[in-house]
């Protein structure tokens, strides 16, 4: 809500429209109950706010957030090295989001958003970088790796790989894997 933490002011007001909206909007038992107990401030705390907007507009606010000690440290909660990454991640993935919510084909396509991948990473990573960045792979390198530092019990790992078994018609390196995948650091139970 402070404009004083915005890059770009006008970008600001915009986002707060939106999210303004999106809050208004909601359906959520604990917002309509926010909003039946209090009405100063006009918003609720952020904990309840970001539940409910958009990947796309929690993009945007981070993006434009101005305090790069601060996008740093939550980029290294989630377990990457610097704030441009998960700036990369939140709008790369927030591409495949919309392309999945509308029932976009995902497999084999070429993203215009490509997250960045860098080299060196303090969790389990890959080290084969010859793939496509605009590939499904990129995005899937990136959520595995995500999911692990948020979670280190999730499953996404091995459903990706069982997926991928039970449907061998399937060609992965049409979504970019390199031949190799399945012995990257990543890709390991």
């Amino acid at each position: 809500m402070d404009s004083t933490k915005a890059v770009n002011q006008r970008r600001f007001q915009t986002n707060l429209e939106t999210i303004k909206k999106e809050v208004g909007r909601s359906k959520e038992r604990y917002i309509r109950e926010h909003f039946r107990k209090y009405s100063d401030p006009d918003m609720p705390p952020v904990w309840k706010t970001l539940e409910v907007i958009s990947l796309g507009e929690l993009s945007k606010l981070f993006n434009n957030f101005n305090e790069s000690q601060l996008k740093h440290n939550v980029a290294h909660e989630f377990g990457l090295n610097h704030h441009k990454f998960l700036s990369s991640w939140l709008e790369s993935l927030t591409s495949l989001r919309n392309h999945c919510a509308h029932h976009a084909r995902v497999w084999n396509r070429a993203y215009p958003l490509k997250p960045a991948t860098p080299q060196i990473m303090p969790n389990k990573w890959i080290t084969n970088f010859t793939f496509r960045e605009e590939s499904l792979y990129a995005q899937l390198c990136c959520i595995a790796y995500w999911l692990s530092a948020i979670d280190t019990n999730n499953t996404f790992v091995g459903d990706l790989k069982l997926l991928l078994l039970r449907n061998p018609s399937i060609d992965p390196a049409m979504m970019g894997f390199p031949s190799n995948w399945r012995q990257e650091p990543l890709w390991q139970l």
